[in-house]
């Protein structure tokens, strides 16, 4: 039934015909667009299905060639993401992201709101190393948790406000932190990368985009176990048989392999040389490409094995056809149509007020969307668009929808893969979730708009 939905949307929006003033090959690429998002809310069929349904149909009705229909195959962002999706999957085959999350557990975890700043603390360190948020949260982390959370005496059924809710509350919400600190902090991150060199003519690199979140993040991560605290206080009184059990883990594991000490070794320069390119210039996909043969050549993993990382080649192809689909709006004059259509009724409102209102309207926005993804691909492009008339700094207004666009994951239990996997372990009720989310929201405005600010006046964004 689901599969029906983007297919009569798409019929009626068609028949309807281009408003004034919109050519019909714009209108027509919107109404494409448009139905693979739809089918990407309601889940109709796998992301790569909409994505090549909807490329496929662009070229068999002349909307856009061929050629130009497997551009976004060849953009340097959409292999910076399989690259990195394949590196990830390197860190948890070795066994080194399960490795750096128990260790950060037993060193910091000697009270509940030491486990919350260890959750923290693994997910900063694992953030711009697995780019999946899902592979990181969901498959890392989240099942880490659950054990943490059962191991206490705290279970879905039995006194899961005990520790579960805790534990749950601060691992989910810290995901979504540390995706939004770095550009390979989640697999959607460089469609906001790309569209801010589309639009503005800048590079929101990988530097620039963990320099403007840095601060925030870090006050951000600090702040959170102590906030979930309040927000949803755990009644246990002692966590020795955590520390216990996570003792006993780390000694199964035995002594690091080689394979976890040259995977963190590659891991550690590839951060350096993303940081240091003011100095040698390589690119983020550049120095990603880098890391990745030095993992193949040293033999870390075999080149069988890493083919068999499935969802990279996915991403490859639901990125790739997302990139072609998003620039045909811009080439065939939708999006300037939608902008020029808006600004003539913004005229004479203050800059200042007119972005933050719009970065308002796209973060709460993201209760409608059941997705980070479908929401960067639907809304940045013209939210960009339109705050390109505004005098403003565009590192600012790049880098608050960029930050944006995971932070308000926060406000659903359905908004992104382990978010997902956090509630579906069943310690807390929707209502309860959403009522967290909500005032988890209003404290990433206070930081992000505050502290944040701050920051990026002393980088020289506004």
């Amino acid at each position: 039934m689901k599969k029906i939905y983007p297919i009569i949307a798409g019929i009626i929006l068609w028949i309807t015909g281009p408003p004034s003033g919109l050519d019909e090959n714009g209108y027509q690429i919107f109404v494409v667009f448009i139905s693979v998002i739809i089918s990407l809310l309601v889940r109709a069929v796998p992301m790569a299905i909409s994505v090549l349904t909807g490329l496929s149909l662009s070229v068999l009705i002349g909307l856009i060639s061929l050629k130009d229909a497997l551009k976004g195959y060849s953009d340097s962002t959409t292999w910076l993401v399989v690259i990195a999706f394949l590196i990830a999957g390197v860190v948890i085959d070795t066994g080194l992201g399960r490795r750096i999350s128990l260790l950060c557990i037993y060193a910091l975890g000697k009270s509940m709101l030491g486990l919350g700043y260890a959750l923290c603390t693994a997910e900063l360190i694992l953030g711009p190393l697995v780019p999946s948020n899902t592979a990181r949260g969901g498959g890392i982390l989240a099942p880490i948790v659950d054990s943490m959370s059962r191991t206490l005496g705290s279970t879905p059924t039995q006194s899961p406000e005990k520790a579960g809710q805790y534990l749950h509350l601060v691992g989910a919400h810290a995901n979504l932190i540390t995706a939004a600190m770095f550009l390979t902090g989640m697999a959607a991150n460089p469609l906001v990368s790309k569209a801010a060199l589309d639009v503005f003519q800048i590079e929101f690199d990988w530097l620039n985009w963990a320099l403007g979140s840095i601060v925030p993040g870090l006050v951000g991560l600090i702040g959170l176990p102590i906030l979930i605290n309040y927000l949803s206080p755990p009644t246990i009184e002692s966590i020795q048989p955590i520390r216990d059990k996570i003792k006993k883990d780390i000694k199964l594991l035995g002594p690091w392999t080689r394979s976890e000490i040259f995977t963190a070794s590659t891991l550690g320069v590839m951060l350096i040389l993303w940081s240091t390119k003011p100095i040698h210039g390589w690119g983020t996909t550049t120095v990603a490409l880098l890391g990745l043969l030095i993992i193949l050549l040293l033999d870390i993993i075999s080149w069988d094995q890493m083919v068999k990382n499935y969802k990279a080649w996915d991403t490859l192809i639901w990125l790739g056809g997302l990139l072609t689909l998003a620039t045909s709006l811009k080439d065939l004059g939708f999006i300037s149509w939608f902008a020029e259509n808006i600004q003539q009724y913004l005229t004479g409102i203050s800059p200042v007020f007119l972005f933050l209102s719009l970065a308002l309207i796209y973060f709460y926005s993201m209760y409608f969307f059941s997705m980070l993804t479908a929401h960067i691909v639907a809304l940045v492009g013209s939210i960009f668009m339109i705050a390109s008339e505004l005098d403003l700094n565009p590192f600012i207004i790049v880098g608050v929808i960029a930050y944006f666009s995971n932070l308000s994951g926060c406000l659903t239990n359905y908004s992104t893969g382990p978010v997902i996997i956090y509630f579906g372990n069943s310690y807390l009720l929707p209502l309860p979730w959403f009522k967290i989310g909500f005032l988890v929201s209003i404290y990433h405005m206070v930081i992000w708009l505050g502290v944040g600010l701050i920051w990026w006046r002393i980088i020289g964004w506004w």
